[in-house]
């Protein structure tokens, strides 16, 4: 089956995703999976595209609960029809707990364990004077790991259950992500443009 191109994946997300955070969100993400893709041999443009369509129905369907449309129910429908790889479809699938889908393949399993940490790695270079991803050290991430009531929602368990599941040590994990996020640090907005009010 065929894959989109970045930029027609993209301009599906676009259209799907207004709010800004969770665009920087799947950008993130579609970055961090790029990473994992080049470092485990494997095809960059299925990976990134992955990350980049993972929430793509979350801003209009965020209701899980919703047995029919609830994300990630409607991309995945909308990932058939448009004829998307399965191994696509799956990781999409099994990215979300709630829908029982065994993550079975290293793409899915790689996508479960990029996809929340991202979220504490952009808290933290917010919090920063700075304001500049490219200031955040793999330490500072882990302070604020350790620290409960920062990005409270972040689950923690999960996130290392995720990261074990794909092979991989939680510090390094953060090291690729994190390096991978710095390198859209001016996609994301964390270059240091809020700190001087850009």
């Amino acid at each position: 089956m065929a894959l989109p191109t970045r930029d027609e994946a993209w301009t599906i997300v676009q259209e799907w995703i207004t709010n800004e955070g969770l665009r920087k969100h799947v950008l993130s993400v579609e970055a961090a999976m790029r990473a994992y893709a080049r470092k485990y041999g494997k095809d960059e443009a299925l990976w990134g595209i992955t990350g980049l369509v993972h929430d793509m129905d979350y801003e209009r369907f965020p209701d899980m609960t919703d047995a029919e449309n609830g994300h990630p129910r409607t991309e995945l429908r909308l990932f058939q029809e448009w004829g998307w790889p399965e191994e696509l479809i799956h990781a999409v699938a099994a990215h979300a707990e709630h829908m029982g889908v065994e993550p079975q393949t290293l793409l899915a399993r790689a996508l479960r364990a990029c996809d929340e940490i991202t979220g504490l790695i952009i808290a933290t270079a917010l919090v920063r004077p700075s304001k500049d991803i490219r200031d955040v050290k793999v330490k500072s991430v882990k302070k604020k790991w350790k620290d409960k009531s920062f990005t409270a929602a972040i689950d923690r368990n999960e996130i290392a259950h995720n990261v074990e599941a794909l092979g991989e040590d939680l510090n390094d994990h953060i090291a690729l992500v994190l390096e991978a996020m710095k390198g859209i640090a001016q996609e994301l907005g964390l270059d240091g443009r809020l700190a001087a009010g850009g």
